[in-house]
């Protein structure tokens, strides 16, 4: 077990419990009114409609302080698990979340003699309603320790009255660079069984499953059906299949494990429902399992596989598991036709394909976790970082896979060019949260992307090549806008989508019927079409994509330029804002020039000027450097501000304290000119910002623990205009975060970050579903969200100036 990870026992309480749900002062509730009203609205139709909200303000979800590690690899559905041993919050729907814990998905252990000995290996009580009353629950949770560095968790268990000690270790394919494993749907469970006593022990470990997704008549049509292995096979695998119907799809579970010298494994079913005596004294007989098919096909389906083994005094056997889920075919609402996920490649649809996973699994899994040690082990060796980065910067990773992504075969993948990437690595999509179903919501996937082109970076490809498609598309369908209640069109041409669709609407596919997001007409947002720009800019640097990416991302970036170059409303040079929330802040009012979109404006024209120049592009050339420099004073003229609080470029040119407010994410910018490995000035007085910032939006906020506030007035002030401006935004912290390090802080940089660790993991309970905002009091947003895979970033900007520091010893 490594010593990094979120370390808990499975009775831990945290010091801290928050919620989710939204409290704002009284001038903001006067601010909200008219949203609400509409909002409400909104959302009585979609619910007569049978329609998912993208955004449910009604039901906010809170989280259970519960989750560790997620199972499975990326883009085919995750089955989550608590560190006290549950296996909840299902995700086999594409981006669609059932916060249900099944109650009889468990581990076993029996200690058999003549006194058996049986125990459910979960600290916690038995379920509701008089279920598998039967059996012993409620292990004692200060006997068991948990910890979890993704995409691994460790539980070790120590049962002295049996003189035994038990470590389970949980493996998913998440391996960066490779593709195939880490599409895959599987985990496996490598348990080890110590004998601590003076006499040979025979203990046996059994995994039991249930269908559906943690609530009844979840799924229907539930067959049971036995894998067996080949006669005489050494290494095989033996277990059970459920198959069964989930959302009117077809879908496969499979519970296996290992058949090898000196472990006996034996297979049962049982009634969910029941009180599970039934299996229960099967195992407290002899161990062995008996296995009966005659009534199958049912509503329900209880599936157990058991491994024996013989431990001699002190010594220690293994015995190795494996959980699939095989759902290779996706439908999105009242679609006729499925579509097909990329990991079906590999593996068919129907229950053999379901079975080869899980043989592939446990044969392949040492490879995994080789392959997870050479990526991991740099960072946790290096002596000059700190401890809980080294948990951080893992587990934060969690939502590249329990984000609910998506990793889809194109159709017609043949006919795309060679160098379109979505043709070997198919289209990737995930979710802007838990609690906001939209793919790719592209104003936060700016911030989470670092973490997909350090580790896959032909996905991130991949989403540019459709965002690049996209942005030619238009969709004239009106709808009403939340914010205003005026109606716009769903697609403008010639302009970035906000997202690729929502998958909890009836009749609308995602990546075919786009802008999910309906609160403000996005054609009209100030960050978009830049953010798209930087993002090409920065991949063609940090991936070595090739001239192919640039040539064809280049008319794309040109259309949008084209678009954002109407918003310099008095010919200086620099975008104005419009006086709404006309960008990722999307309740937070930007005015005039402001430093963040006027930031990355900066950063866009730089880029657009570099990529001309790759491009031979030479009007395209003149065009941009001449506008740069024309923006680039206009900035520090109308921005840059000297007072009590230190320097920095205030948040807009709108009178009052909203206004000359410090805003942690003014550098934006100039953090991704920085990811991208700019060095050139193209920014004045970064470093002063920076240290204002610093000083101002972390020291003061929260005695400097809590990461950097979004918006802190000169006098020491929080920002409270909005909402939004009163947040600590996770993601932004860590980017803020990356920006110092980029610059030479880097004891504030580490600072800052750390704040949102020690808070999310360690105070709140909040670990594997990091939320958005995280209110100064008791409070937090959007659990389970993309931005923080920033941290990345972070990594980023430390390898970056790693490799440009001399030798140690010739500095």
């Amino acid at each position: 077990m490594t010593k990094y990870g979120f370390q808990v026992k499975l009775d831990h309480k945290f010091p801290e419990k928050w919620d989710g749900n939204i409290v704002p002062s009284l001038s903001q509730v006067w601010d909200l009114v008219p949203l609400g009203l509409r909002y409400l609205v909104w959302y009585v139709g979609m619910w007569f409609k049978g329609k998912k909200p993208f955004i449910d303000q009604l039901n906010p979800v809170s989280g259970k302080q519960i989750y560790g590690v997620p199972l499975g690899g990326i883009g085919a559905g995750t089955i989550g698990r608590g560190f006290c041993g549950q296996f909840t919050r299902f995700q086999v729907r594409p981006g669609l979340y059932e916060y249900a814990t099944a109650a009889a998905d468990q581990f076993i252990v029996t200690v058999h003699g003549a006194q058996s000995h049986s125990q459910v290996l979960s600290a916690c009580g038995p379920p509701a309603g008089g279920h598998l009353s039967g059996w012993r629950w409620s292990f004692p949770g200060a006997q068991a320790e948990y910890r979890g560095l993704y995409p691994r968790a460790w539980t070790d268990y120590r049962l002295p009255e049996q003189r035994l000690r038990l470590g389970c270790r949980q493996v998913s394919p998440v391996i960066p660079h490779n593709y195939k494993d880490t599409s895959l749907p599987c985990a496996v469970f490598v348990w080890d069984v110590e004998n601590t006593g003076t006499e040979e022990r025979t203990v046996s470990i059994t995994f039991t499953f249930e269908n559906g997704i943690g609530r009844k008549h979840s799924s229907v049509n539930c067959v049971v059906s036995s894998l067996d292995p080949e006669p005489a096979a050494a290494g095989g695998v033996s277990g059970l299949t459920i198959d069964q119907e989930i959302g009117g799809v077809p879908c496969q579970y499979v519970i296996a494990a290992r058949t090898q010298e000196g472990v006996l494994v034996s297979k049962s079913t049982f009634r969910p429902s029941g009180d599970g005596l039934d299996l229960w004294n099967q195992l407290a007989a002899d161990g062995g399992l008996t296995l009966n098919l005659e009534q199958n096909n049912t509503s329900e389906a209880g599936v157990a596989v058991s491994a024996r083994v013989t431990v001699p005094a002190g010594s220690q056997r293994s015995v190795e598991m494996a959980l699939a889920w095989h759902m290779p075919e996706v439908r999105f609402g009242t679609a006729a036709q499925p579509v097909t996920r990329y990991y079906s490649r590999w593996f068919a649809a129907g229950r053999q394909g379901a079975e080869r996973l899980c043989q592939y699994a446990l044969d392949n899994y040492r490879r995994w976790e080789e392959a997870i040690d050479a990526w991991q082990q740099p960072v946790l060796d290096d002596p000059e970082l700190p401890d809980w980065y080294k948990s951080a910067i893992f587990n934060e990773l969690y939502f590249i896979s329990d984000g609910g992504s998506l990793w889809l075969e194109m159709a017609d993948a043949d006919k795309l060019p060679h160098s379109d990437p979505r043709r070997e690595y198919g289209r990737f999509g995930y979710l802007e949260s838990h609690e906001y179903i939209m793919y790719n919501t592209y104003d936060v996937h700016f911030y989470s992307s670092p973490a997909l082109v350090h580790l896959w970076p032909q996905l991130q490809l991949s989403l540019q090549y459709d965002m690049a498609e996209f942005v030619t598309q238009e969709d004239l369908e009106r709808r009403k806008m939340l914010y205003t209640g005026q109606t716009a069109v769903r697609k403008v041409a010639n302009t970035v989508p906000h997202d690729v669709g929502n998958p909890g609407v009836p009749g609308e596919i995602p990546f075919v019927k786009i802008n999910s997001y309906q609160i403000h007409d996005v054609s009209a947002w100030k960050d978009l079409n830049l953010k798209f720009v930087l993002q090409t800019f920065r991949d063609q640097r940090a991936v070595g994509a090739g001239t192919g990416y640039l040539s064809a991302m280049w008319p794309a970036c040109k259309a949008v330029m084209a678009v954002a170059r109407r918003w310099d409303t008095d010919g200086d040079g620099m975008i104005e804002n419009s006086g709404a929330p006309d960008q990722t802040y999307d309740t937070w009012v930007m005015s005039g020039v402001s430093a963040y979109c006027g930031g990355l404006w900066l950063a866009a024209l730089y880029a657009m000027a570099q990529m001309a120049r790759e491009m031979g592009d030479e009007p395209a050339l003149a065009e941009y450097a001449e506008l740069l420099t024309r923006a680039q004073k206009v900035y520090v003229e109308k921005l840059w501000t000297v007072n009590k609080a230190g320097s920095y470029y205030k948040f807009d040119t709108s009178p009052g304290d909203n206004g000359g407010c410090i805003m942690a994410d003014q550098l934006c910018g100039y953090w991704y000119l920085r990811s991208a490995g700019v060095t050139e000035q193209v920014f004045s007085y970064t470093e002063e910002a920076l240290r204002t910032i610093y000083e101002n939006n972390v020291l003061l906020f929260q005695g400097g623990r809590r990461g950097a506030i979004n918006g802190m007035l000169p006098d020491g002030r929080r920002n409270t205009t909005t909402l939004q401006s009163e947040e600590t935004w996770t993601g932004v912290t860590y980017a803020l975060a990356a920006t110092m390090v980029h610059e030479g802080m880097i004891k504030e940089g580490f600072h800052t970050a750390e704040g949102i660790y020690r808070t999310v993991y360690e105070r709140i309970g909040q670990g594997f579903e990091t939320p958005e905002a995280l209110y100064p009091e008791k409070h937090y947003r959007a659990v389970g969200y993309m931005r923080p895979l920033s941290i990345w970033a972070i990594q980023r900007a430390w390898e970056q100036r790693r490799a440009t520091l001399p030798p140690s010893g010739q500095e």
